[in-house]
């Protein structure tokens, strides 16, 4: 039985690495760019005159810091994490001198192997009273609670209270009042000072997610649809309540393995509908849907280029005021006049920068902004709506502060077969017309995703050590429609590979590459092309370095042996003659240039047996590979000193590969 107890862990570290970096000290790039952000997560507090931010510490472990503003307050230290394995995802305020808080952990099971778990914890802004919010389990609970429930309602009219999605097990202490047959997904509004609950839904063992409007009443629940034996069919089942109504009624279904039907985000109490997302013409596009007999559809955004990606939401209530996008930047659509006018003006005062609301005080008077690009890892700004002004707060990385980063260009180069495909180009600071340089195509994890503009650490510490770096959104990425997804990137990985490669040429090409000084470095699915592409084409790329790569497909399906979404993850990945031709480990005797493997052995989404047995493989048929493992960490290697170990060591390989 698993035991889990995060509250006697979150102890405090009285040592932590939130101070400013020390500008005497000569410039470590590796160390820079490697170091997680030394702000991250901020929120404001409700009578908008604190904030709370996670700091890092070492290893996986975060500090809650909290500060008053306006005054000479140096922030406290109100919880921490050790990482081991308990790390703090992010907090945010329940009331002006509260905060919840969300913990993860990966936790290994014999049978199983890796668990996610993760638990919520409330706890005042000075540190004190600590409470778990997550419910309980005992020795006679059947099964593992491995969801520590989430916040549905912030409930901003009430000092510290909730609602709360909370999973309940079913508890076989027969003869005794403890016993409850209570499994699934519930809804309870809980005190987070006393504990005090009160239910306000059933739990339900098929409900996945409740939405409130954001004054405490559920309005709708998502549940999953399964096969006969327990096994997800990525069918999720909408089902509403009219206004004053305990009735649940059908609103839609949503396939998330075809993207067909609406898939709800939120609900807006004074227009009383749901907002989703729903294909046309193959893109995804925003909807509303009434909550009432009517149900009446009303498309309320789309694009004719690419999918809309986002809901955007303000305020303590999460009022739904826009969508947002991305063509070559990241875009917002809004829809409330009054936001559309206080964003336009805050772009005006940010120029050439992407900003977002982070969050409000309950009467949207103060407010949480932060602000970066691709040359801006990005700054936190409070914004004081009656003054109109706009005060620089905190950096989220200082210890990049001064050091001039490389210009992140939005491109397109055409494939073999003569399509655009769309990528972005960044070149090193100070020589953005230079020829011949070396250079890295940098493929993007997922598949099913995309790269976008803005800061990316990982690319710009290459651009930092001299390489132009081009990041494509091959065919197989998200956000671009159907069309351009094809069947996702694994079971179309002949058409994902080949524009990988062809990023490659195509530097050769403009002359920006020196074709001898070429290489390919990518991470999770990315690691997966760079290997893939030596296999399909070993003249192009000279070097490859892959972090937590998939290279064998078939045992990257078996990993989700012993979850609910095997046959999905199975469907995904494919079948029949594609498990051996589109698998890496299967082709080491084509791939004739030196590899570099890194993988944490703590990685949940791709085995670290994945690496193990492609390096093994490769130095019995002679090839030149390198494997480096990192204990106790995830797919992230979400540790300052082990990225910057990756860094370093990636960038002296990669020197010497390549004869630089």
């Amino acid at each position: 039985m698993l035991s889990f107890k995060p509250v006697c862990v979150l102890t405090l570290l009285v040592a932590c690495s939130w101070a400013a970096a020390d500008p005497a000290k000569s410039f470590d790039a590796p160390a820079a760019f490697g170091a997680r952000p030394s702000i991250s997560d901020m929120s404001l507090s409700p009578d908008g005159k604190s904030v709370a931010y996670i700091a890092p510490t070492t290893g996986q472990g975060s500090v809650l810091v909290t500060m008053k503003l306006g005054t000479q307050d140096p922030g406290k230290r109100a919880l921490s994490s050790d990482g081991k394995p308990l790390r703090l995802q992010g907090c945010r305020w329940v009331s002006s001198d509260r905060l919840v808080c969300f913990v993860y952990a990966l936790v290994k099971e014999a049978t199983i192997g890796l668990m996610p778990v993760t638990r919520m914890v409330a706890v005042n802004a000075d540190g004190s009273n600590q409470r778990e919010l997550t419910t309980r389990t005992n020795d006679y609970s059947r099964g593992f609670n491995l969801y520590g429930g989430g916040v549905v309602d912030w409930l901003p009219e009430e000092d510290g209270s909730i609602l709360m999605a909370r999973n309940y097990l079913p508890d076989d202490h027969l003869g005794s009042h403890l016993g409850s047959t209570a499994e699934g997904l519930g809804v309870d509004k809980i005190d987070t000072r006393t504990l005090a609950v009160k239910h306000i839904e059933p739990a339900n063992p098929d409900a996945i997610q409740f939405f409130s409007d954001g004054h405490g009443s559920i309005r709708v629940m998502a549940t999953r649809v399964r096969h006969g034996q327990g096994m997800d069919t990525g069918i999720t089942h909408f089902a509403f309540r009219l206004n004053g109504s305990r009735e649940w009624r059908p609103l839609s279904d949503f396939n998330a393995v075809d993207g067909s039907g609406m898939e709800i985000y939120g609900v807006d109490r004074d227009l009383n509908v749901a907002y989703g997302f729903k294909k046309k013409d193959g893109r995804r596009a925003l909807y509303s849907v009434t909550l009432d007999s009517r149900q009446q559809e009303e498309l309320v955004y789309e694009r004719p280029d690419v999918d809309v990606d986002d809901l955007i939401q303000i305020g303590r209530r999460r009022h739904i005021v826009g969508a947002s996008y991305d063509i070559k930047t990241p875009e917002a659509a809004y829809f409330e006049p009054t936001v559309k006018s206080l964003v336009g003006s805050l772009s005006r005062a940010l120029p050439q920068n992407a900003l977002r609301v982070v969050e409000s005080s309950v009467d949207e008077q103060k407010m949480l902004i932060f602000s970066g690009s691709d040359r801006d890892p990005g700054v936190y700004y409070i914004f004081d709506r009656p003054a109109k002004q706009l005060q620089t707060f905190l950096v989220s990385r200082n210890q990049l502060e001064g050091v001039k980063l490389a210009t992140m260009k939005p491109i397109t180069y055409p494939a073999s077969d003569g399509t655009q495909i769309p990528a972005y180009l960044t070149l090193p600071p100070g020589h953005e017309d230079a020829k011949g340089l070396p250079a890295i195509v940098m493929p993007h994890g997922g598949p099913s995703s995309r790269d976008s503009w803005g800061f990316d650490w990982f690319a710009q510490f290459y651009a930092a050590r001299g390489f132009a770096v081009i990041q494509p959104n091959y065919r197989g990425s998200a956000g671009f429609g159907d069309a351009w997804f094809e069947k996702n990137g694994f079971r179309s990985w002949q058409s994902a590979i080949g524009d990988v490669l062809d990023a490659g040429r195509w530097l050769v090409h403009e002359g920006i590459a020196d074709p001898n000084k070429l290489a390919i470095v990518g991470w999770s699915y990315g690691g997966y092309a760079a290997l893939q592409s030596a296999v399909v084409d070993s003249n192009v790329f000279k070097a490859v370095v892959a972090v937590a790569p998939v290279t064998d497909l078939a045992a990257y399906k078996e990993e989700s042996y012993y979850w609910s979404n095997y046959k999905l993850m199975s469907d995904y990945v494919g079948d029949g003659k594609q498990m051996h031709e589109g698998s890496p480990i299967e082709h080491v005797d084509k791939i004739k240039v030196p590899v570099l493997l890194f993988h944490g052995d703590f990685d949940r989404n791709v085995n670290v047996n994945q690496s193990k047995r492609m390096a093994a493989r490769l130095t019995a048929a002679g090839g030149k590979c390198e494997f480096v493992e990192y204990p106790d960490l995830d797919h992230q290697l979400e540790d300052s000193a082990a990225r910057a170990d990756m860094l370093r060591k990636s960038d002296e390989f990669l020197r010497k590969a390549l004869g630089m």
